[in-house]
């Protein structure tokens, strides 16, 4: 009876380790594909047109694919400059700036600081749910690993320009671009793309035009890093 429960039990973990193989498997294939072919969508451009559909069932997504070459040299630097000041020198996880999250989240008693970098974002942009759990984050970073290694820095930064949301339904740097100023991505003053940039961590907060106290001051900061931020 006991030999038959231990059996079963083996049999439950071989089938869930499979399973677990399977899914990782997935994540690596479609990352190798992305090496040279543009993602057509994202699970977060997804769950984004699905909330959208629920109060316009004709609600559509404005998102226009645009290369690296194509997306001004001073929204990459402003990205950087806010989001991930670090990108070139880390293996897709800057631990002094998930250090100091964490004390800061200790000290307020919650979630209030991330310390996530480009490529943490992007492994959460393309495959995974808004959740804040264990399993969830654990996933995260196994797929920020594979893009780490698969993908170079600049198809990161490109891929990751090219799928972050800016407004409402708005995603990329071209509808963004378009959106809130009326020019291509390629044409943003540092002004423009650092005001982009001050957007990023609550992006659906800002119409186009915007401009509040805290816009202005965050855009004021990024201006003043942008010059330090190297490209890949």
């Amino acid at each position: 009876m006991l030999k038959a429960l231990w059996r079963t039990i083996w049999m439950v973990l071989l089938l869930a380790l499979s399973a677990l193989a399977i899914v990782q498997f997935w994540f690596v294939i479609h990352i190798w594909y992305w090496v040279d072919h543009n993602p057509e969508t994202t699970a977060f451009m997804d769950a984004r047109l699905e909330r959208l559909r629920e109060k316009n069932p004709r609600a559509t997504l404005q998102h226009h694919w645009v290369p690296y070459s194509r997306i001004a040299a001073n929204l990459k630097r402003a990205v950087l400059a806010a989001e991930d000041a670090k990108f070139l020198d880390h293996d897709g996880f800057d631990w002094d700036s998930i250090a100091k999250a964490y004390e800061k989240n200790l000290k307020k008693g919650r979630i209030v600081a991330g310390g996530s970098t480009i490529s943490q974002q992007l492994a959460k942009n393309l495959f995974l749910s808004g959740e804040r759990t264990w399993w969830r984050k654990a996933q995260e970073a196994a797929i920020t690993v594979m893009l780490e290694t698969i993908l170079t820095k600049r198809r990161i930064l490109e891929i990751y320009l090219n799928v972050i949301e800016w407004g409402s339904g708005v995603f990329g740097a071209e509808a963004a671009a378009q959106h809130h100023f009326g020019i291509p991505a390629a044409a943003l003053a540092p002004e423009q793309a650092a005001h982009l940039a001050a957007m990023v961590p609550s992006p659906r907060r800002y119409r186009a035009g915007a401009e509040t106290p805290y816009l202005l001051k965050r855009r004021e900061i990024i201006l003043s890093r942008m010059g330090a931020a190297q490209l890949p």
